[in-house]
């Protein structure tokens, strides 16, 4: 590995570099990546705006992504089903102990585990990285490396429809059409929903949800009344909705979730707003509304690459923007911005392909 290992490091809140780092040797358990796509998250973006997500605080220099795909250059001596030259997608959570969260099948609640581009643990948006083999999925011929990245936002989709007990027939609204909100769409349509309806602050969202296979589209307005928008949803669907998926984490929208829900149903929170919220609790509790949380992904991956290899998801319209590692700063300013959907960093400079 003669090359340098550039790497995207966030050193405190608004200070990101470019940074030439080592690179890594594996262990006995790993495989050396050579990182081709990554896609930027909102976490990504909030911790180089604000320094910290909750009680994970960037406390010394951190490298960033979470979202990523590549191609093996290295094997650890004790990995046997990983060669050099797989195409891979990396599940960024790996357990560190195998404790009861791992022997129940609910790793992504280990409190120790290991998390890409969570404080303090380095993060893949770099020429090259180091992942144990055993979360590093291989990528069938037809699955290209920008939807192995789209793995993981597509993941939190599968997780949340999963916990939500999603199945044929069911009717769901989804809360927010950023990429989150849109994979959580592509998830249930793919699990069987019958109608889903999916709203936004923004028109242009919305619109790349109608392509995605959302049945309605609501366009809501900050100071809307929650109240009146589950009667919305309502009108539209000719009945509460059974799931509600709220994806946004704002306070009103978890009351709009828990106002539209049908007496019986669930609500997911999968996004992360305030500590504290106002929600009409009572309301959830005598009508028999279920509300349940979402914490990342966990056996997600099999699932997700089996999607996307046979077609039943489509997650290539999500990205929206394309930038050369060395664009990294831009590239996360754009994304600050809310320009577009999913930008895509292209790590391999040898191979800018999607």
């Amino acid at each position: 590995m003669a090359q340098e290992n550039l790497s995207v490091v966030l050193h405190s809140q608004g200070d990101l570099r470019l940074e030439k780092r080592p690179v890594p040797e594996p262990g006995p358990c790993d495989v050396l990546v050579q990182m081709h796509s990554v896609g930027i998250c909102g976490s990504d973006v909030h911790y180089w705006q604000h320094g910290r997500i909750g009680d994970f605080v960037v406390k010394k220099p951190m490298v960033l992504g979470h979202e990523a795909s590549g191609r093996v250059v290295k094997v650890g001596s004790a990995v046997t089903h990983l060669k050099v030259g797989d195409r891979v997608a990396i599940e960024p959570g790996v357990p560190r102990e195998t404790d009861e969260f791992f022997k129940n099948g609910r790793y992504n609640l280990s409190p120790t585990i290991f998390f890409c581009a969570t404080p303090p643990d380095d993060g893949n948006l770099c020429r090259f990285y180091k992942h144990s083999a055993n979360f590093c999925y291989k990528l069938p011929d037809n699955v290209t490396f920008e939807e192995g990245a789209l793995i993981e936002p597509l993941s939190v989709g599968i997780h949340a429809c999963r916990r939500a007990g999603v199945t044929l027939g069911s009717t769901v609204l989804i809360c927010g059409s950023g990429p989150i909100g849109l994979c959580s769409l592509l998830a249930a349509k793919a699990m069987g929903a019958s109608q889903v309806v999916i709203t936004d602050l923004f028109s242009e969202r919305l619109t790349v949800a109608k392509e995605l296979g959302a049945d309605f589209q609501l366009n809501v307005k900050r100071g809307d009344e929650p109240q009146q928008l589950a009667k919305s949803v309502t009108d539209l669907l000719g009945a509460q909705p059974q799931i509600t998926i709220e994806c946004t984490g704002s306070e009103s929208s978890i009351q709009t979730a828990i106002y539209a829900t049908c007496s019986g149903g669930v609500v997911v929170l999968v996004g992360l707003g305030s500590e504290m919220a106002t929600v009409p609790l009572v309301n959830a509790a005598v009508r028999e509304v279920d509300i349940r949380g979402v914490f990342r992904y966990c056996n997600t991956w099999p699932m997700a690459i089996a999607m996307l290899a046979s077609g039943k998801v489509n997650v290539k319209p999500l990205v929206t923007h394309r930038f050369p590692l060395e664009e990294a700063v831009q590239a996360f300013e754009t994304t600050r911005q809310g320009v577009g959907i999913k930008v895509m960093l292209k790590c391999d400079r040898n191979d800018q392909n999607p």
